[in-house]
């Protein structure tokens, strides 16, 4: 370990980082999914792991989403701690009974007397033709669940931070990463530290428009915002971190300031965490608001495969920078 307080490195080393310390500070964490044991491990965020902590605390696992989640749940009521990794998102849904029935709701039935600190690392693909099956983002489904905590840093030191706080909490968390995230270099401490859940964060002041973001849309709404300041618009953005816990004081605070506001959310557009963010917005500022809120997301359509087609699909940030523009007139 470097004895310097901060490190540069990417979002995937960060988890590794998070994951191998959380190990070393209690016997209780145990890591659990395809592949986690593997040499380069799930993209570079488990490697290493099996070697020094063991195949007793790194398990890889046969490709049974649910079995494992239930399997979770079970080390957890024994008052282990585990991780567990699913590399698609998508296939989480193998595992909805497991999450929705059981683990949601387990403090609520047992009045507070037991808990299921079970940590969920939820990998969302894009690009290299991933299509419908491997690239959907159905985050705000399980924010929609009460008993569920959903984290979605967007850079490395959300994501050490988060999966720390996700690890060595009392109730169960799906942190939803993004693979196009995992590259992302920042500067990380080396000691552990915890991000706590419920506090967004402001990546860039701003008194002209506020822009809403998470997840891997954080980045992009930051490369608006440069896009903007070229047109004299100063764009406030604001990382939410969490979206259940979500922090609608922060984002109230900011749309009092600039009068406006658009979310850029990952997902779908319809019935997603944008019309959530707008809904709290309006029902408190309404009548304070400069322009109509604005919702930025994907169309309501399954993912194409073709790089030309997703091309269309995803928003650009030139089309979105000229949409916000308007907002600002």
């Amino acid at each position: 370990m470097s004895g310097r307080a901060h490190n540069e490195i990417t979002y995937a080393e960060a988890l590794r980082q998070g994951l191998y310390q959380a190990m070393e500070l209690s016997e209780q964490v145990l890591v659990m999914g395809q592949l986690v044991d593997f040499a380069r491990g799930v993209f570079g965020s488990t490697g290493g792991l099996a070697e020094r902590f063991g195949r007793e605390r790194v398990r890889d696992f046969p490709v049974s989403e649910s079995a494992m989640t239930a399997l979770g749940i079970g080390a957890a009521v024994a008052g282990m701690r585990p991780v567990l990794v699913h590399h698609r998102i998508d296939f989480m849904f193998y595992a909805m009974d497991a999450i929705v029935n059981w683990l949601s709701l387990w403090r609520f039935k047992s009045n507070c007397e037991s808990v299921l600190p079970v940590t969920i690392r939820a990998i969302v693909g894009k690009g290299w033709g991933q299509g419908p099956q491997h690239s959907k983002s159905p985050h705000a489904w399980y924010a929609h669940v009460p008993g569920l905590t959903v984290a979605m840093p967007a850079t490395p030191f959300d994501a050490k931070g988060l999966l720390l706080e996700s690890i060595f909490g009392e109730n169960p968390v799906i942190m939803v990463e993004h693979r196009s995230l995992y590259a992302l270099k920042d500067r990380v401490p080396v000691r552990p530290y915890r991000v706590r859940f419920g506090c967004a964060a402001v990546r860039r002041a701003g008194e002209h428009i506020t822009l809403v973001a998470v997840g891997a849309m954080v980045p992009f709404a930051l490369r608006v915002a440069d896009l903007l300041e070229q047109h004299k618009v100063q764009a406030e953005v604001i990382d939410l971190r969490t979206i259940s816990p979500l922090d609608s004081e922060s984002v109230c605070k900011s749309v009092e300031k600039t009068g406006r506001i658009a979310v850029i959310d990952p997902a779908w557009r319809s019935f997603g965490v944008s019309g959530e963010v707008i809904a709290r917005v309006a029902e408190r500022l309404g009548r304070c608001l400069r322009a109509d809120p604005l919702r930025i997301g994907y169309p309501d359509s399954h993912t194409p495969m073709s790089a030309a087609l997703e091309a269309i699909y995803y928003p650009s940030e030139v089309d979105v920078a000229a949409q916000l523009r308007k907002l600002c007139r």
